[in-house]
């Protein structure tokens, strides 16, 4: 049986998660209509595994014997500069989100709730490689500034790593 704490807790985390999905959602609408076509595919394929994200942390609640609530979600901003925006915000989203998971962690160790201890540890890890990933897009986007053809290579290369992307499956 999960305390009434970190049942609570995990409930804010699921909200992080759904919105973590729709903000990458309203960037990859931005860009198919900014005419990045490979980047909308790579924030629509990380939307779906935010989505995924969320469900695990639900149907952990739930089997531990809490219940996961949805929450109302603030609206995501529909309006972006350019690419450079997108990802400097993606970064800073998945730091956000790494500080919350470490927080949850940090409740789970003080309850001394192993198993969820145990569950965090995934997404601790995954957090890692999250982080990692916006800052080598960023790196690559500072490199190419404002030239056309270094966006529009950029651009196929999202396309390429959202196809090779395999969404965990719950």
């Amino acid at each position: 049986m999960i305390s009434k704490n970190l049942e609570k807790a995990i409930n804010v985390q699921i909200m992080n998660e759904e919105h973590s999905s729709r903000i990458y959602m309203a960037m990859a609408s931005w860009c198919e209509t900014n005419a990045l076509p490979g980047a909308a595919e790579w924030l629509y394929k990380q939307s779906d595994e935010e989505r995924m994200h969320m469900l695990k942390f639900v149907k952990y609640l739930n089997d531990r014997g809490g219940y996961a609530i949805l929450s109302k979600l603030d609206k995501p901003t529909p309006d972006f500069k350019n690419l450079h925006e997108i990802f400097e915000q993606v970064l800073k989203h998945e730091q956000f989100v790494t500080s919350e998971i470490h927080k949850l962690y940090e409740l789970a160790m003080n309850e001394k709730d192993y198993s969820t201890e145990n569950f965090l540890q995934w997404y601790i890890s995954e957090q890692v490689e999250e982080e990692s990933v916006a800052n080598a897009i960023l790196d690559k986007l500072k490199l190419v500034g404002n030239d056309k053809a270094g966006m529009f290579h950029i651009d196929k290369e999202l396309a390429a790593q959202a196809a090779a992307k395999v969404i965990d499956t719950i």
